[in-house]
């Protein structure tokens, strides 16, 4: 079998594969899947599907040189052409602080405690904001700046993402 149709193979299964993924994203409460396949030493495929809004799933693939890049399903309308020209994603805030890891937020260093921050509290750089519990692990959030809490993002005891906005300190 040549390299070629070893290629277009894998891209058969690959555009499959890619349907599944965003069927699984949407069914789901997950905002972002990533995944690469190996088939060989340098022949492998990464594919990253991210939910920009309700319902839209943006789908990104990279295959190696030479090879041909899958046919994803077509992705839904841009989020820019449907969101209004003021952004409300916290996460673009500038004084955003985001998760740096997937776990559970807590507000507060343990059940009835006051929380470490409250909205309109002045904080130094590296004070903790608060806790992000990952595999029974308590990792405090320290803060990126000095200056004031301006919102809240979590509950206390919510799930949290990599990446996703916890409060906006600026």
């Amino acid at each position: 079998m040549t390299n070629d149709s070893k290629q277009g193979k894998h891209h058969e299964g690959d555009v499959a594969f890619i349907q599944s993924l965003a069927e699984l994203l949407n069914a789901s409460e997950l905002s972002e899947i990533q995944v690469e396949r190996e088939y060989g030493e340098h022949d492998r495929l990464t594919v990253s599907l991210a939910k920009q809004g309700p319902q839209q799933v943006v789908y990104a693939a990279s295959a190696p040189a030479g090879a041909p890049a899958p046919a994803a399903a077509p992705a839904a309308a841009p989020a820019a052409a449907s969101a209004p020209a003021v952004s409300e994603d916290p996460a673009s805030l500038p004084g955003a602080v985001t998760s740096p890891m997937v776990g559970t937020a807590y507000l507060a260093a343990e059940p009835g405690a006051a929380a470490f921050v409250q909205i309109g509290q002045t904080v130094a750089e590296g004070e903790t904001l608060m806790i992000v519990e990952a595999m029974k692990t308590m990792n405090h959030i320290p803060s990126p700046r000095a200056g004031t809490v301006k919102r809240i993002l979590v509950d206390d005891g919510a799930p949290v993402e990599f990446g996703a906005p916890l409060m906006v300190v600026e």
